[in-house]
């Protein structure tokens, strides 16, 4: 159904913002690196402002630490347009960091800051549940899910978000380091598995979830459940796969000299979401959803083209023109 009145769905996204820590020379340890520059990211504030940088609507719902970098942070999400009454500062505890480091191939390797980390000490009692219930689509992934409370907060937003009518949209974004074991990530990014009506699963992450090594659709098929509507597999510089409930197929990559991939994924999620909740009846309709993912594979793109990940997400114009040079 189509968002009435011409307000435009609602699109709010759960979980962790943080500072990533990059160094300045690509292709270098981060014991050999000579410098560093902050850069705002966490995958679902990248999403929540995606989505705004393309003319969408969103909210964040996440804990920041009371300190310089969590209302940085939260001064970000305003700049871009993202609606900011679900943020929750916490006094005791620090805003997550991460250093990551850039290979020479542009993929990167993390080590985090989080002991405990504001994003992690968010309760089911801060949640604004109004702002929650008022989702067209409710998006999260699985770093919330590592431990209490707030993976019980995950849990109650995620139920209040289903209850009253939102779609439920879920990219586990696994951060093997951050878990205390292979097992429990497995376990857990799979215990609510069967909640989400969208998933977006990267080749890496299905090759994780399913323990094998082929990237195919009977290995993607395996994930299915019967309450989605669609799952993705994204390829990296190979495009996309799509799986929804009467068809399947694959979406061309396109080509760019790719700086840094951080962030793609969330661009590609941010304007996948931005559509779904303007019009939900693309999932059913195989023409339009390629369109749609063609535009979501352009943002993926774009964003490689950039350092850092909220720097490089595109705007609408930007993809649009990018889409008629090609």
């Amino acid at each position: 159904m189509a968002a009435s009145n011409g307000e435009k769905g609602l699109i709010v996204s759960f979980g962790e913002m943080l500072i990533d820590f990059v160094p300045t020379e690509s292709g270098v340890s981060l014991a050999e690196a000579p410098g560093f520059l902050k850069a705002p990211g966490g995958a679902p504030a990248n999403v929540a402002i995606a989505v705004t940088r393309l003319g969408g609507r969103s909210a964040f719902v996440g804990k920041l630490g009371d300190d310089e970098f969590g209302h940085m942070l939260a001064g970000i999400l305003r700049e871009n347009g993202v609606a900011d009454q679900g943020i929750n500062f916490d006094t005791g505890a620090r805003t997550a960091l991460a250093f990551v480091t850039l290979r020479a191939d542009g993929d990167r390797e993390f080590m985090f800051y989080r002991n405990p980390s504001a994003d992690m000490l968010l309760r089911p009692d801060e949640l604004d549940l109004d702002l929650i219930r008022s989702a067209k689509v409710f998006h999260y992934g699985s770093i919330s899910l590592i431990v209490e409370p707030c993976r019980s907060a995950h849990l109650k937003a995620m139920e209040v978000a289903k209850e009253a009518g939102a779609l439920l949209s879920y990219d586990p974004n696994l951060r093997e380091p951050l878990w205390p074991s292979k097992e429990e990530a497995k376990t857990q990014i799979m215990s609510i598995w069967d909640k989400a009506e969208i998933i977006k699963v990267s080749d890496v992450e299905l090759e994780f979830l399913t323990g094998s090594d082929k990237i195919d659709d009977e290995t993607a098929m395996s994930l299915w459940h019967p309450n989605l509507k669609l799952l993705l597999v994204t390829l990296g510089e190979k495009g996309c796969r799509y799986y929804a409930k009467t068809f399947h197929g694959s979406v061309d990559p396109f080509h760019v000299n790719a700086v840094d991939t951080t962030g793609a994924g969330d661009s590609f999620v941010g304007a996948l979401l931005t559509k779904i909740a303007e019009d939900q009846s693309i999932l059913e309709d195989e023409e339009r959803l390629r369109k749609v993912l063609r535009f979501a594979n352009a943002c993926g793109a774009i964003t490689t083209t950039k350092k850092g990940a909220i720097p490089a997400l595109p705007t609408d114009a930007e993809v649009l023109t990018f889409l008629e040079g090609k």
